[in-house]
């Protein structure tokens, strides 16, 4: 005995199928009595319920669509802050941060072969944080430093990570305190 297993939407159509070709046998069985019935292999259209389950995931697809994350004044304000192009991170790995096109406030952080879509968060520390909440994943900058956490695990994936911008201000702190210590 062989166990079949049929999505929903698809016994939905199999039946809705079944249903004309008997309603169509039936028809032409009235129609002439005397004549056998015939089997009948037409394309079955589809089904009432199969059809209206398909316009309900194409109106959920298309709800899914037009429904655009919300973007605060604080996370635009965040977003100012981001340091974007690669940065030089420990054991000779690469982070590249760019800004989405034609949606603000998004980023695609890049590492390895992945990448990230991340929205910044808002902070009380002042640090910038972008995070891709469904794929567990932040990138957290503070002025020394960046670093990509694994927030599922709570692990960082690479640290020690700076971009120009922050090499130039810690280099600018260095020889800040120099001076200050020769006078």
């Amino acid at each position: 005995m062989t166990l079949l297993l049929i999505r929903p939407l698809t016994a939905l159509t199999l039946l809705g199928a079944l249903l004309q070709i008997t309603h169509v046998e039936a028809a032409e069985t009235s129609a002439n009595p005397s004549k056998p019935a015939k089997t009948v292999t037409k394309p079955a259209a589809k089904s009432s319920a199969a059809k209206q389950a398909q316009d309900s995931q194409a109106k959920g697809l298309a709800l899914a669509q037009e429904t655009v994350q919300r973007i605060s004044d604080a996370q635009l304000l965040v977003a100012d802050r981001v340091l974007t192009g690669d940065a030089s991170c420990e054991f000779s790995q690469t982070v590249a941060v760019t800004p989405v096109s034609g949606r603000p406030a998004h980023f695609h952080v890049v590492y390895k072969k992945a990448t990230y879509t991340m929205l910044p968060e808002e902070t009380t520390t002042g640090a910038v944080r972008l995070e891709d909440k469904k794929a567990g994943m932040l990138w957290l900058q503070i002025p020394s430093k960046s670093m990509l956490m694994n927030t599922k695990i709570g692990q960082r994936v690479v640290d020690d990570c700076t971009h120009a911008e922050q090499r130039a201000a810690m280099a600018a702190v260095e020889a800040a305190a120099q001076a200050a210590a020769q006078t």
